[in-house]
Formats: C-alpha cells, structure tokens, sequence
C-alpha cells in the first residue's frame, strides 16, 4: 500500500512539473505529451530502485526504451496511413496493430534477450 502511494505522490508530482513546463512550449498539446508517459515510468524507475536495486531498474529502463521504440514505429506507420489516405482510424489501428507487437518482439529477441 505505502509504495503504491508512493508511486502516486511522485507520478502526481512529476506530471505537475511536466504540464507547468509543457504550459511555456507551443503547441500547447506538448503539456499532455509531457505530462502522461515520462512521469509514470520516473515514479516506476524511482520506486523500483529503491526496492529492487540498480540491476533491476536499468532492466525496466531498457525494457521501456523498447517499448516506446515499438511503439513510435506503430504511431509513424498509422499516422502515414491516416494522413494519405481516407481509411477510418478503426481500420488503421487495427492494422497497425501487428506491426507494433512485432517491433516490440523483435527488440526483445534482437536487444533485450
């Protein structure tokens, strides 16, 4: 229960810190942007160092580099799609949904195995 506190007291922290500075950028989406992702695995880095050591954690770390790669190759592949195209954003995602997962399976068995 305490780390799970934890973890919401440092996440609520970092996405202030994150939005008051996404607030001084253009466009102002950046706030969101800025706001979600960084400050959940911050407080997931933070908590896992404390309880789980440094091996561990640069473990995590490396496994969310991979994660957030895969997943830029799934948002470059749907947003190329949507922007040329007239296909529905259902069809899209779905779509692309495959390409994601194998990006991600093809980092764990290329980087992270």
């Amino acid at each position: 229960m305490t780390e799970l506190l934890l973890r919401f007291l440092i996440g609520g922290a970092v996405v202030s810190l994150f939005a008051a500075i996404g607030d001084l950028l253009r466009p102002k989406s950046f706030a969101g942007l800025f706001g979600a992702a960084p400050s959940v695995a911050l407080a997931t880095l933070a908590l896992a160092v404390r309880s789980n050591g440094a091996l561990y954690t640069s473990l995590e770390g490396r496994s969310m580099i991979a994660g957030s790669v895969a997943m830029f190759v799934y948002a470059y592949a749907v947003s190329c799609v949507m922007m040329r195209g007239t296909r529905s954003a259902l069809c899209v995602t779905a779509w692309a949904m495959p390409l994601w997962f194998g990006a991600a399976g093809l980092l764990w068995l290329v980087w992270l195995r």
